[in-house]
This record gives structure tokens, C-alpha cells and sequence, in this order.
């Protein structure tokens, strides 16, 4: 049995959260069935990657990496933070003179931000790569089209071919620029939410752009995969974290808390802050509640 000590009390978890409840959405998820069943297409992810998608994102961050120094990452949310957070884990904490940077954009309105990024770059080769399901997200679009302006007076036609979209397969207003303008494109999955889309083309292209291995980090992937697809509560411990977590919130608990004393792990934190925001922080419920909270700010 799964047991948490709190307030100076050692509980059994799995006294107070069936088993049978537990196995029952441990089922729901991996025959994804249920509300949000549609958006499980993260949970098997990794294992479905094919050698020829992996082929295509290792030669395109190449290709990147040929012809410019600088990659910039225009998305908010899940459509940058899951990269954000795999290369800082990744990279050295001091750095001198890098030969490549991937540089970030479109996460907020700072036109500062955009004034001060557009003057770093200037003496350097740039490459775009722009990431959104719609194209109409505020905070990217802006960046975007800033960006984009920049890169055509800079380049010219060239300018096709430094940069890269993420977008949908069918529909859109970047994919239709994306064909208009002949911009390479990558496919955000229709079944895979912006939160969980590290392992897709949102994250991986810049992840391995940076100049890491996608490869090592997918097997990683698979490994995990397999693990947690088995329903053991004694030692799987994604349901383990899932119970205690739920027990404690029922018992009051109403905050978490996720602590690190390494710097470089920072951005997962903001990661896993997105995640369970967009998770969970809707009508009010949840430990969370950011989109509730912000309305009611601007209310105020």
C-alpha cells in the first residue's frame, strides 16, 4: 500500500482511493476512452514516432544550423515552454561565445523585448521557426509579424527558406501563409494538446536545432512509456503521484508546491506550471485555477 505522512499523521492512501478506481481510469486512459479522449494522443506518443518523421527534424535543424547562427522560437504556452525547458536543463550553465542560439519570442507583448531581440540578432544569421495550431494566438501573431517583416527586408525572397511553421495539418490562417509563402512546414497533431507536445515537432525541431540528441531523448521517452502503461500501484509511479496528490487535495490540501536547487531545471517548473494550469485551472477547480483567476483581475 501507498502511504503520505502529513500534519504528523501516516495515512493509507489506497484505503481512501480504491484500487478499483484507480485501475478503472488507468483503463479509461490507455483504451482512451472518456471525456478528453480525443487529446490522449500524447500518452502513446513516443513509441508511434516513425524514422522517417525523426529523419526529416534531424536534416531541417541542419539545415538551420547551416544558415544561421540564431533560431528563433516564436509561441506561447506549450508551444515553447516544453523546448525552453529541455535546453536549459540541457545546456552548460556558462557558455562563451556560442556558435548557435535558439532564442525565444511570442510569449508576451513586451515590445521592448521584440526591440532589444531584433537588435541582437541583426549582426547575425537568423533562421524563424513560428508555432501555432491557429495563427491567431495575440502574443505570437504580433511577434510574428514583426519578425517576419524583419526577415523579408533583411533577406529578400531568401527569406522563404529561413523560416519554418508549425501549425495544422489542414486548417488555418498560418497554414494557409505557410503554403502562400513556401515556408517549410511540421504538423501540430489534432490529438495531442499544446501542453504535451514536446515530443512532437514543437518541441523537437528546436530541441535538436540546439544541438541535442532527439534520439536519446525519444528512447528516454519510450522507456517511460512503457513503465507507466503498467497498472501497478506499488511501483508505477505516475499513479502513485496522481493518488497522493488527489487525497491530499480532498483532505485540504489545496497547494503544491514543486522544488528545485538546480537553476537549470527552472523552466521545467514554468513547464509544469503551464501544464497543470491548463489542465486543471477551468470553472474554478483545481489547485491552479489560472484562466478563473485572471478573469476575475480584469474584472476587478
Amino acid at each position: 500500500m501507498i502511504n503520505v505522512t502529513y500534519s504528523g499523521q501516516k495515512q493509507d492512501v489506497l484505503n481512501q482511493i480504491q484500487v478499483s478506481r484507480l485501475h478503472s481510469i488507468h483503463e479509461d486512459l490507455y483504451k482512451k476512452q472518456g471525456a478528453g479522449s480525443e487529446f490522449l494522443g500524447w500518452l502513446d506518443w513516443p513509441s508511434g514516432l516513425s524514422d522517417e518523421f525523426l529523419n526529416n527534424i534531424k536534416s531541417t535543424a541542419e539545415q538551420i544550423q547551416k544558415q544561421a547562427d540564431v533560431l528563433i522560437v516564436i509561441g506561447i504556452g506549450g508551444s515553447y515552454l516544453g523546448a525552453k525547458a529541455v535546453i536549459e536543463a540541457l545546456k552548460p550553465h556558462f557558455e562563451k561565445n556560442p556558435n548557435f542560439e535558439v532564442l525565444f519570442a511570442g510569449h508576451h507583448v513586451s515590445g521592448a523585448y521584440l526591440k532589444q531581440l531584433m537588435d541582437y540578432i541583426d549582426d547575425r544569421e537568423v533562421a524563424l521557426n513560428v508555432i501555432s495550431k491557429s495563427g491567431t494566438t495575440t502574443e505570437p501573431a504580433i511577434a510574428f509579424r514583426f519578425l517576419q517583416n524583419y526577415m523579408e527586408d533583411r533577406y529578400g525572397e531568401e527569406a522563404s527558406d529561413r523560416i519554418y511553421v508549425t501549425t495544422d495539418e489542414n486548417k488555418g490562417a498560418l497554414l494557409n501563409l505557410a503554403k502562400e509563402k513556401g515556408y517549410q512546414r511540421f504538423v501540430v497533431p489534432d490529438d495531442v494538446g499544446g501542453r504535451y507536445s514536446v515530443f512532437t515537432a514543437v518541441g523537437l525541431l528546436p530541441i535538436a536545432a540546439a544541438g541535442y540528441n532527439i534520439d536519446e531523448l525519444i528512447r528516454g521517452a519510450k522507456q517511460a512509456e512503457e513503465e507507466l502503461s503498467i497498472f501497478d500501484p506499488e511501483n508505477n509511479p505516475a499513479i502513485q503521484y496522481a493518488a497522493i496528490r488527489h487525497n491530499l487535495y480532498e483532505q485540504g490540501f489545496t497547494n503544491e508546491v514543486l522544488a528545485t536547487f538546480e537553476p537549470k531545471l527552472s523552466y521545467v517548473q514554468e513547464w509544469w506550471k503551464q501544464l497543470y494550469g491548463e489542465s486543471e485551472g477551468k470553472e474554478h477547480k483545481g489547485i491552479f485555477q489560472c484562466r478563473s483567476l485572471i478573469r476575475q483581475i480584469f474584472i476587478l
